[in-house]
């Protein structure tokens, strides 16, 4: 009854109040998001599309798009692999600090990627201890790939977990633990238990780790050293473009940054859609 109240409530709110508040709605979202969208398309276009694809067709623009999807392609697994560990270990067992590490697994969250960049510099660049080791035996980080991919994982490695642990709460033990008294081992019990009723989140938090990788400037732009066609991703083609004035240039390459955000976000409402269906 008290939810049926509720909910007649909400739906007796004046027809005035709700217009009000779509109005500002779209209003917002077509001032930030919908009008700088059609704004990177239509600079990106501005001198035709020969000179769009010329654009996309420059060796260093392909360096750096070949670049963000290497690091895609490293980053997220392994930190899908972390998220599905450290959800389990967070809501499958007891024992003590498990709130300190649920917070030190948002530290990422709280701390600027700039400064997640200046620490690898401080652990792996040549001033540092290890980092005359690392000289002495060849390997490069700092300001190449390596340093990179650290950078990136760092800044993402909460999308996964942060997405699991909640779902994994409210999935309880009860299933897992019916598995495992019928003989069933741990690696057969999550594959057929625990992955089933997690795929959709795991799904969400995938997308939203790659999405992160994507568009990840504040760190990498610290360790990378901005050496065109070696380790420069897109986002740091783009600032490079834009401040030699190259704007068509730059605008082209955020415009393929905007199409994968634009799949990112209609793969997300998917997973959304579907999630909602099985539930």
């Amino acid at each position: 009854m008290a939810g049926y109240v509720g909910k007649s409530t909400a739906n007796s709110e004046p027809f005035f109040i709700r217009f009000i508040l779509i109005i500002l709605t779209i209003t917002f979202l077509s001032i930030f998001l919908i009008l700088p969208l059609i704004a990177i398309f239509m600079k990106a276009f501005d001198q035709g599309v020969n000179a769009y694809l010329a654009s996309n067709a420059d060796p260093d623009a392909l360096s750096a798009v070949k670049l963000t999807l290497l690091v895609v392609l490293i980053t997220v697994p392994l930190n899908t692999l972390f998220g599905i560990i450290a959800a389990w270990l967070i809501t499958k067992f007891d024992f003590k600090g498990k709130s300190i590490l649920t917070t030190i697994i948002d530290i990422p969250f709280a701390v600027s990627p700039v400064i997640a960049g200046l620490v690898f510099i401080l652990l792996f660049g040549a001033q540092s201890l290890l980092g005359q080791w690392l000289i002495s035996h060849n390997i490069h980080i700092i300001f190449a790939v390596p340093g990179i991919v650290l950078a990136t994982l760092f800044v993402t490695f909460p999308f996964v977990a942060r997405e699991l642990l909640p779902v994994m709460q409210m999935q309880g033990k009860a299933e897992e633990e019916a598995s495992l008294s019928l003989g069933a081992n741990g690696l057969k019990t999550f594959f057929y238990i625990t992955l089933p009723n997690i795929k959709w989140g795991l799904l969400y938090g995938i997308i939203l780790c790659s999405a992160r990788a994507i568009g990840e400037f504040g760190a990498v732009s610290v360790v990378s050293g901005h050496i065109r066609g070696l380790t420069n991703t897109m986002t740091l083609h783009i600032e490079i473009l834009y401040n030699e004035y190259q704007f068509t240039a730059a605008f082209a390459v955020a415009s393929l940054m905007s199409i994968l955000a634009i799949i990112t976000l209609l793969i997300k409402n998917f997973i959304e859609w579907k999630s909602k269906i099985q539930s």
